[in-house]
């Protein structure tokens, strides 16, 4: 099985619109989308969900009040103030400690210094993630909750997930939708892949967050591909870009002119090579027949 994984150094390239038309593109094929944190593809995939499991990424504390002496131990010792003396009542106070679970960072010290135990220690519900069905295939995917901790752990289960589907059903290809940047779901959506293609567009910026996509591809020893996107906005940046990859013997799969029609498309819910055709439509074939060979070695 391959495993390719669509990268961009900063939001906004058009990497998730490039996703979308690889999988109207490809044979078989499993999708998922590991931008865990803003998870978009299915708004051009409309997936139908049909499995959907909770995501246990993180610990909290909770204060149980039979127990809570209100002597405040545990908000000395929080660094987060994530503790306030507005709990229910007991046989013995009128208010106890309660954990507010939005700055709670399940460090574990209230536990820790709390003399009457009154510290509960255990996992929380941090998001969710899918298995759907697709018009273009199986697709994994999950939603982080706000402030949910463990993008990387989720990013993980998500690849699992979409190994397995791959696995099951004999599909030799698994397409990823990563995170922008170079963090820590961009580093679980990387590590043990096949090929990584960067999505980039001409301007400083641009370049600058392509050499950190690049640096880190390099440093999982992970062969990288660029496509230049909205390539005709800035000539000199494009030709610094194309020249930047040739020097350091990254190979530049294509250029995708701009065109507002990816827009209209997402309007739509579609990718633009269902949309329409022209240069661009052209131009996204090119570069997925070259990522494909790449991915087979023959590129």
């Amino acid at each position: 099985m391959r495993e390719l994984i669509v990268l961009s150094g900063k939001g906004g390239t058009g990497k998730t619109s490039l996703v979308a038309a690889f999988v109207a593109l490809a044979g078989q094929k499993v999708l998922a989308d590991c931008d865990v944190d803003a998870a978009d593809l299915h708004l051009l995939l409309a997936p139908a969900v049909v499995r959907r499991e909770d995501f246990w990424g993180a610990r909290q504390a909770r204060i149980l009040p039979d127990r809570c002496a209100a002597c405040g131990a545990c908000a000395a010792a929080c660094r987060f103030d994530a503790l306030s003396m507005d709990g229910p009542a007991n046989d013995v106070i009128q208010k106890t400690y309660r954990v507010d679970p939005l700055a709670c960072e399940g460090c574990g010290v209230c536990a820790q210094v709390c003399p009457s135990q009154a510290v509960s220690l255990g996992p929380v519900i941090s998001g969710e993630w899918y298995m759907s069905e697709t018009r273009h295939g199986p697709m994994v995917h999950a939603r982080l909750a706000p402030a949910g901790e463990n993008s990387g752990k989720l990013v993980s289960l998500v690849r699992t997930e979409a190994a397995r589907v791959a696995a099951e059903r004999g599909l030799p290809l698994v397409i990823v939708d990563g995170a922008p940047g170079i963090g820590c779901p961009v580093i679980a959506s990387v590590a043990g892949a096949s090929m990584v293609l960067a999505v980039t567009e001409p301007t400083l910026s641009g370049l600058h967050d392509l050499q950190r996509v690049a640096g880190l591809a390099a440093h999982f020893h992970i062969p990288l591909a660029v496509c230049i996107n909205r390539a005709d906005l800035n000539g000199e940046v494009c030709s610094a870009i194309e020249r930047w990859c040739r020097d350091h013997a990254i190979p530049v799969v294509g250029t995708i002119p701009y065109d507002p029609r990816f827009t209209e498309a997402q309007i739509e819910g579609k990718s633009l090579v269902e949309f329409c055709d022209g240069p661009s439509v052209q131009a996204i074939r090119e570069v997925w027949r070259r990522t494909e060979a790449a991915l087979d070695g023959r590129g």
